[in-house]
């Protein structure tokens, strides 16, 4: 049953309103000051609170703010008999719905009621929705995929700054999309930038612009990326290739939101959401000395790790689906599906380029086949041929050990022989550790160890 709270100091006023609702079939809980009312909402909660303006103690806007900060999805309406504009204003900037003023018509709150509580059912529909199936570019019904979904919803109404870490490939600017698509600022510019692929000398005159005359080759003033993304996001890929000089303007920059752009003396203020990006391991950059430890603290207030495609196998159909019907409308074909041996091989490749390399690998299908199924031949030969190679590889035999009458070290042996299988590993993984390891069929964390066991610190 919807339950909605009532707050108001006049008696009259809350029994009025509790028998109007409780005949519209609402469960309705009235209190006659903020700070009751608080105390309840922190225990219980409620879908839709009505809250006087003027109350003694905690007046309506205060408790208005609480209520929202505690739950944002609690919808508040303002009433009041003292009105103004700016109370009116003051009130939904606060992040209430509606404001009414007393003597109010009975029918009218009714209504607008009734339209509230039915936009907050359809937001939690849309939201199960999202949870369920993904959103903005985001494919995958797996646990960690949910779980990913839940924490982007989660975060996207702060303006706190983000870190999004995970391999090539994994969708890091599309959770910095979805994250920037449910956040206040979703009608505001996503300014994405990539620092490892603009040359080094020209970074800092892309992201804070310059003036006319600054250089050479300056024969006008430019805006910079991070005034394009004024009252929306900014974007920071790979961010772990900025040079160490840019990291210290980068890190005032994002302390106050000043900068200067270059050859310039004005300070300008923008009004943008922070979300970097790296597919390094961003603590071992620090531990080098490679990027700057006040810097990390300031863009890792919240982390975001996106799971490679290895470890969430289960949604590689769904996703594969997904592409399938994506180059259908891009190529003009008429593919219907994938042939159970094609998909077979497809969940189980280890996709060393994530989501981006079966992109790729279900573009090429598509584009090729020639009969309504993808079939085995059409994938690329890595794909193929890795399934092939995995199914024909046979364990080899146990070596034949004779034990000598004075007996054996057996921890020197089997050191010794974990030793050989972890360098031929590395030979055939070309010095690469997280191939070797997966070669092995363990994880890049046990590899670390084994290494820094039987070689000393491999960092």
């Amino acid at each position: 049953m919807t339950r909605i709270m009532v707050v108001d100091d006049e008696r009259s006023m809350r029994e009025f309103l509790e028998i109007l609702l409780r005949k519209e079939g609402y469960q309705v809980s009235s209190f006659g000051s903020g700070e009751e009312a608080l105390g309840w909402f922190i225990k219980e909660g409620c879908d839709l609170a009505i809250v006087d303006l003027k109350m003694p103690g905690m007046g309506g806007i205060e408790l208005l703010k609480k209520i929202k900060k505690l739950n944002p999805e609690t919808i508040v309406i303002v009433i009041t008999a003292y009105a103004s504009v700016e109370s009116a204003v003051e009130a939904m900037k606060a992040g209430a719905y509606d404001y009414f003023i007393k003597p109010f018509n009975v029918d009218e709150i009714k209504l607008h009621i009734k339209r509230a509580l039915e936009r907050k059912r359809l937001e939690e529909e849309n939201r199960d929705m999202k949870l369920r199936y993904g959103f903005n570019g985001l494919v995958g019904t797996s646990h960690k995929m949910r779980e990913l979904y839940r924490l982007i919803m989660n975060v996207a109404p702060a303006k706190t700054n983000i870190l999004i870490t995970g391999e090539s490939g994994t969708g890091k600017e599309l959770v910095a999309k979805a994250i920037h698509s449910e956040s206040p600022r979703k009608d505001g510019p996503f300014v994405a930038v990539n620092c490892g692929a603009i040359p080094e000398n020209l970074i800092e005159s892309e992201l804070f612009g310059y003036e006319k005359g600054a250089f050479t080759g300056a024969n006008s003033a430019k805006e910079g990326l991070v005034e394009l993304a004024d009252g929306g996001t900014l974007f920071l890929d790979e961010i772990t290739e900025l040079p160490l000089n840019l990291q210290v303007k980068l890190l005032r920059f994002i302390q106050d939101r000043y900068f200067r752009r270059i050859g310039g003396r004005e300070e300008k203020q923008v009004d943008i959401r922070l979300i970097a990006a790296t597919n390094r391991d961003i603590e071992r950059e620090v531990r080098e000395g490679r990027f700057r430890e006040d810097l990390y603290y300031r863009i890792n207030v919240i982390r975001i790790d996106i799971p490679p495609l290895r470890e969430r196998r289960e949604d590689i159909p769904h996703i594969a689906m997904h592409f399938v019907e994506k180059y259908n409308r891009e190529l003009g074909k008429n593919i219907k599906g994938i042939s159970e041996d094609a998909m077979n091989c497809l969940v189980e490749y280890h996709y060393p380029g994530n989501v981006r390399e079966l992109e790729n690998a279900i573009e090429r299908a598509v584009a090729l086949e020639m009969d309504s199924l993808i079939s085995v031949s059409s994938l690329p030969p890595g794909i193929r041929d890795s399934t092939k190679v995995k199914k024909e590889v046979k364990p080899p035999p146990s070596p034949r050990i004779e034990i000598p009458p004075e007996g054996v070290d057996l921890e020197r042996l089997v050191a010794e022989y974990e030793k050989g299988i972890i360098m031929e590993a590395l030979r055939k993984a070309g010095g690469v550790k997280k191939k070797a390891a997966e070669l092995l069929g363990i994880s890049f964390r046990s590899m670390r160890y084994k290494l820094s066991k039987y070689y000393g610190d491999q960092e």
